[in-house]
């Protein structure tokens, strides 16, 4: 729900702007501070007619959790500033209607590089609030997002190839050292798992020099590791555990689990490079790291990221969970703006391309970045071609069957 906040003064202009809006968008009754109060929990967004110092005297009592709170934009002087939260797309939306000038702040326009950081659950290198001020600035800011991952709308100046001296964000699991190093962000998200075959009584340090392999010599970087995988006799090894307890201090990290694994399963699992084990079976490092991997990404697609790396004592390998598209099914419920749900907001943001007929997608328009495509067909082959999808629909949302290409997820909406 969109409110429409104005005095007695301005509430025609108010009116009208409720209008343009949609559907979702309403002007309440009465003085401002009674009805923002009781409307808050139920808001995707608040516009103010009014300064922006009034608007922040309204809302800071109410203000609670960034991730939740409505966005807020004031429309005034001939601004419409997206004041609070993920606001920017509305205030670009209601300049299409006032005379006005948008003005989106540093926070909000730097939000998308800090959005997906959280979306990838990625570690960071570089200057990031630096990236994201030349992003509101409008400096071409060029994203490599090498593994494929379905990420969501980002601003036009956000481009797949651009100069040398533009800012670079790259999506990546391995160490990349190319480009000006003050002008290059790095998000590393936690899509490896890797695999440890060891001998018996191996000791700490030998363990902890082969991890350090798979970034001196096969270019992984180390943030990137989701789980380790191993024979599952060996997970008592004490140099195999003193060294992933090293690993989790110096990278931050105590819930990274070790997964164990009989060695009748890792034998029938085909690898790079078989070799005749003493155990009796073809493979421990890489087998484990490919069945780990299979394991954390509910049975998607993996691969070898880095071949083993032998030493006297161990052998390391990993492997790659690799990125699927995504579609949302996404409900209103019964049309009413109570009825969508907080998860749906979240989807619709995230969503590259929004899928839906024109009654549906004109109640969410609002909520969607600036860029997002928006189609009346497609969803399925969109997802499954790796795109970020929401497909809209009334009631509980649209069904789909048969997709195996792409993760699916529900954000269905209410019905009373």
């Amino acid at each position: 729900m969109i409110a429409v906040f104005a005095t007695a003064a301005r509430r025609r202009e108010a009116v009208d702007l409720a209008g343009f809006l949609g559907p979702d968008a309403v002007v309440p009754d009465g003085s401002v501070r009674p009805a923002l109060r009781a409307l808050w929990p139920r808001l995707g967004a608040a516009v103010f007619l009014d300064g922006a110092e009034a608007a922040v005297r309204f809302v800071a009592p109410l203000l609670r959790d960034p991730a939740v709170d409505p966005g807020v934009v004031c429309v005034d002087g001939g601004f419409v500033v997206a004041l609070l939260g993920r606001a920017d797309a509305l205030a670009r939306r209601i300049t299409e209607y006032v005379d006005a000038v948008p003005v989106v702040t540093a926070s909000s326009a730097g939000s998308a590089l800090d959005e997906l950081v959280e979306l990838l659950d990625a570690s960071v290198d570089g200057d990031l609030a630096g990236c994201g001020a030349a992003l509101l600035a409008g400096e071409q800011v060029v994203l490599r997002d090498r593994l494929g991952f379905p990420l969501p709308a980002l601003p036009e100046n956000v481009t797949a190839d651009g100069a040398e001296s533009a800012w670079t964000v790259f999506v990546t699991d391995r160490v990349t050292r190319s480009g000006p190093r003050d002008r290059t962000v790095r998000l590393v998200p936690r899509s490896l798992v890797v695999g440890i075959g060891a001998r018996a009584d191996v000791s700490t340090g030998a363990v902890t020099d082969a991890l350090s392999r798979l970034e001196s010599d096969r270019g992984l970087d180390l943030r990137a590791v989701r789980a380790f995988a191993t024979l599952d006799r060996k997970t008592a090894e004490r140099g195999i555990t003193e060294a992933l307890e090293d690993w989790g201090f110096w990278h931050d990290s105590t819930t990274t689990p070790l997964l164990s694994y009989p060695g009748e399963e890792l034998a029938v699992i085909p690898v790079p490079n078989p070799a005749d084990l003493a155990i009796g079976i073809p493979s421990v490092a890489e087998a484990a790291a490919l069945r780990g991997a299979v394991e954390m990404s509910s049975g998607g697609r993996v691969e070898i990221a880095a071949e083993k790396v032998k030493t006297e004592t161990v052998t390391i390998a990993a492997a790659r969970m690799l990125p699927r598209g995504r579609l949302a099914l996404v409900g209103l419920g019964t049309g009413d703006p109570a009825d969508f749900t907080p998860r749906a907001e979240a989807e619709l943001r995230r969503a590259s391309v929004v899928v839906g007929d024109d009654v549906c997608v004109a109640r969410v328009r609002h909520l969607l970045r600036p860029g997002t495509r928006v189609v009346a067909d497609g969803a399925v082959s969109a997802a499954e071609a790796g795109a970020a999808v929401a497909y809209v629909s009334e009631g509980q949302g649209p069904t789909v069957s048969g997709i195996v290409a792409a993760d699916v997820v529900r954000a269905p909406g209410v019905t009373r």
